[in-house]
């Protein structure tokens, strides 16, 4: 491995999540990947894609996908292509409220999660049933060569979801639970693991360096969210990429860098969010020379 980089928190991380990390932190600070996420229920899983083409003639080199609704199959399927079309894979997860919870609005529900913490209970093998089939699909991705940007439990600190309705102590020892398990019982050593804030980047809920590779935050009140750039950083330190990871509204890319808003991708939120920006300004951000797009990245495979 290239020692100029810093190296992945798992000892184990295999040569392809490492490769993409080296990358990612070579142009960390000097031009910003552009991203999206994708729905599944317009008619094609393509929609946006379709859509960024049509408008700008290229296509993002970050596409989002998430495992909401149990789709396991149709996210390990789709994002095999895309990194066989050169692309990166960043997979977020809406998980429904364990044991058995599932879709978005189970995500938003409520769990006694001490209870889910404590070995042995029903409801912590329960949870941990419903993690291990995320795993499995993580396994497939790993089989076939694709690393993953896996940014579990987005918008921790924002506290709508099950996940950060117990507070920072039991979300840290519930992301630590999924780390090691993740690494240590499945052998996960694709992943590269992506700690998402929600825009208010609250103190106190970090993890630990030995847990995250890259800090992000969400955010959909628009601008360049400088602010929010400098709070990851402050967390987070500035040797490591720090990213803006769900937005609605795309932050100018160019007044970004002025400003030192130094993002390393922004991941546009699907359907009625991507078009609520111009189609000018989705233009102007895809041909920017400070933006890199699918036909932009290096050959991984």
């Amino acid at each position: 491995m290239d020692g100029s980089f810093p190296i992945l928190r798992n000892p184990d991380a295999n040569d392809e999540a490492q490769l993409l990390y080296n990358y990612l932190c070579s142009v960390y600070k000097h031009k910003t990947l552009t991203g999206q996420q994708e729905s599944t229920w317009m008619g094609s899983p393509e929609y946006e894609m379709d859509y960024i083409y049509e408008v700008t003639g290229e296509l993002p080199a970050i596409r989002g996908l998430d495992f909401i609704n149990g789709d396991f199959n149709g996210v390990v399927e789709r994002s095999i292509e895309w990194w066989e079309r050169g692309g990166i894979v960043s997979i977020c997860w809406h998980w429904g409220t364990p044991p058995n919870g599932v879709g978005y609005e189970s995500s938003k529900g409520k769990i006694d999660l001490e209870e889910a913490l404590t070995v042995g209970s029903e409801l912590h093998e329960g949870m941990l049933a419903q993690m291990d089939r995320a795993a499995e699909a993580l396994l497939e991705l790993q089989e076939a060569g694709v690393p993953v940007l896996w940014r579990p439990f987005h918008e921790f600190d924002g506290t709508w979801f099950w996940w950060g309705k117990g507070g920072r102590d039991a979300f840290i020892e519930l992301w630590r639970l999924m780390y090691d398990r993740y690494t240590d019982h499945h052998g996960l050593n694709n992943l590269i693991w992506v700690l998402g804030f929600a825009d208010d980047t609250k103190s106190g809920w970090y993890p630990g360096d030995e847990y995250v590779d890259i800090a992000a935050g969400d955010t959909y009140k628009g601008g360049t969210q400088l602010k929010m750039y400098d709070r990851l950083v402050k967390i987070f330190g500035e040797e490591r990429p720090v990213a803006f990871h769900e937005c609605g509204d795309i932050p100018d890319v160019e007044k970004a860098f002025e400003e030192g808003a130094l993002w390393s991708w922004f991941l546009t939120w699907h359907t009625t969010y991507l078009k609520a920006n111009s189609k000018e300004h989705l233009e102007y951000i895809y041909t920017s020379p400070l933006a890199i797009t699918l036909d932009g990245l290096p050959k991984f495979r």
